[in-house]
């Protein structure tokens, strides 16, 4: 789907940070200088919208996980709502530290919510006492908070898709070691060579968050429903072979009983 100019306008996506706060980095992503304030050019944001798309599309379809960051106020909901929707990881509490670099010990924080869910089912959880029922409740609350939306990434991601790199520079050191691709909303206050794919706009506004987001998110949905219908095209002739020479059997069958 084509991304449209005056969309991005309506969202407010143009407005950047006060002019003293721009990292000059951004200038080629500039258009001009309003009341103090720089404004973004969105001819060059929707074409780095629908670059980045194509590209994650592509990871999608290859089956990888797509993992969202954004713990700022104005982005937490919008992320977690758009990643849900699409069954992808986010993190949207605090960033923890070793997320991707030390991914074997996060691992064993998620089994380990497993495993008192398995407990709460299997009955041993009321074998405990009512001190150590609170106890594992109360981890099992904290582990949810922090790490519940990445339970089903066994694996590494295929790709980061953050919102404000300044806020989330942890994440974006991770990725960078690992060489794990960086999606990225980039304000004029940051530096965009962090990134690989850059998409310039106002990082801080939830209707301008929600228009990138939701294009983003189609662009995934597209490379998941291609995966599933390439799956599905495979299997096809698979089964079709499988009646065949099951018809015969059936034949014979019927042949004998007569």
């Amino acid at each position: 789907m084509a991304v449209e100019v005056k969309e991005l306008l309506e969202a407010g996506v143009h407005f950047g940070h006060l002019t003293r706060k721009w990292d000059p980095n951004m200038a080629p992503y500039v258009y001009m200088e309003r009341n103090g304030i720089h404004i973004i050019n969105l001819y060059k944001t929707a074409a780095k919208i629908e670059e980045a798309s194509a590209a994650l599309s592509k990871i999608a379809n290859s089956g990888r996980k797509i993992l969202f960051v954004a713990t700022k106020k104005q982005a937490k909901d919008i992320v977690a709502e758009k990643a849900s929707a699409i069954n992808m990881p986010y993190i949207t509490e605090r960033w923890p530290g070793g997320m991707l670099t030390n991914f074997v010990t996060i691992r064993k924080a998620v089994k380990k919510m497993a495993s008192i869910d398995r407990m709460k089912k299997d009955g041993t959880f009321n074998t405990l006492s009512k001190k150590e029922r609170l106890q594992v409740d109360r981890l099992r609350a904290k582990l949810e908070k922090n790490l519940g939306s990445i339970s089903d990434m066994t694996r590494l991601p295929g790709a980061l898709f953050v919102v404000d790199i300044k806020r989330e520079h942890i994440a974006i050191k991770e990725a960078q070691k690992l060489n794990i691709p960086i999606f990225a909303m980039v304000d004029t206050n940051s530096d965009p060579r962090q990134v690989d794919y850059v998409i310039p706009a106002n990082d801080d506004a939830s209707k301008s968050i929600d228009k990138i987001l939701s294009h983003v998110t189609d662009a995934i949905a597209n490379g998941l429903a291609e995966r599933k219908a390439e799956k599905e095209a495979e299997a096809a002739p698979k089964e079709s072979a499988k009646a065949k020479k099951a018809a015969p059997a059936k034949k014979v069958a019927a042949e004998e009983e007569e």
